[in-house]
């Protein structure tokens, strides 16, 4: 199909880029660090922690920590790798082909959605291999684990999903980052201005709100609701943006 076309010249792109594996490298290392000092931290309260009733264990001390870290980490590199998508095509004038070519509007997103997707489930990926060393030395609540790297990837395909949009309204790669940066950022902390009304619209819209109850390993059909209806809202907008152009004389 041409969509699974479209997303593995989207991902082969990504992996000839130099940004994508310095963003790799700089990512993984953040996150290593973050990890290792959570651990080190843990093992120097190790033995008082042992003395309270219901003690937290490695899953709440280390792991929930390092997957909300690794949350506002990559919402601050999504964005270079989201800026690209389309912006790039219309600034080297190559969407017309993509238009000619026999393949719907709804094609050309989802395969660059999926494309770039594929390459942030890589970088999930990765971040469990840290967790899941601990299993070498000691135990994991798998489930809390599971919960907390499924929120992480509902998050990180949200923002391909704004991302994939704020690129296709621009020819400037570098406008659609910023754009794409200030909008993820206002959803992160909106959550800030809803402290007064939990359960208020504001609290609804925050990214944050819907991430801690996944990282927590609560699993909640309306959190998952919040995340597939954000990405299936920005995944249309992409589409009838192109279509737009698409009919431009």
């Amino acid at each position: 199909m041409m969509i699974f076309t479209l997303a593995g010249r989207e991902l082969r792109s990504l992996f000839l880029s130099p940004l994508a594996w310095a963003i790799l490298a700089v990512v993984q290392l953040i996150l290593g660090f973050m990890f290792l000092s959570q651990l080190d931290t843990f093992l120097q309260w190790q033995a008082q922690i042992a003395l309270l009733e219901n003690a937290p264990g490695t899953t709440e001390i280390i792991v929930a920590p390092l997957l909300g870290n690794a949350a506002i980490v990559l919402l601050l590199v999504v964005p270079l790798l989201t800026m690209r998508l389309i912006s790039e095509e219309r600034r080297n004038q190559t969407l017309p082909l993509l238009f000619s070519a026999p393949i719907s509007m709804s094609e050309i997103v989802i395969g660059k959605y999926l494309g770039i997707l594929s390459f942030m489930l890589i970088m999930v990926v990765l971040i469990a291999l840290m967790p899941l060393s601990l299993l070498l030395g000691g135990e994991l609540d798998i489930g809390m684990l599971a919960a907390g790297l499924l929120g992480l990837a509902l998050m990180l395909a949200s923002f391909s999903a704004i991302g994939l949009y704020i690129s296709s309204l621009t020819r400037h790669p570098t406008v659609a980052a910023v754009i794409t940066f200030g909008a993820l950022l206002l959803l992160w902390i909106i959550n800030w201005a809803s402290n007064s009304d939990p359960n208020g619209v504001l609290a609804y819209l925050s990214m944050l709100h819907h991430l801690q109850p996944l990282l927590r390993g609560v699993v909640n059909s309306a959190d998952i609701a919040y995340f597939l209806l954000f990405i299936f809202s920005f995944l249309v907008l992409a589409i009838r943006r192109l279509d737009a152009d698409r009919l431009q004389p």
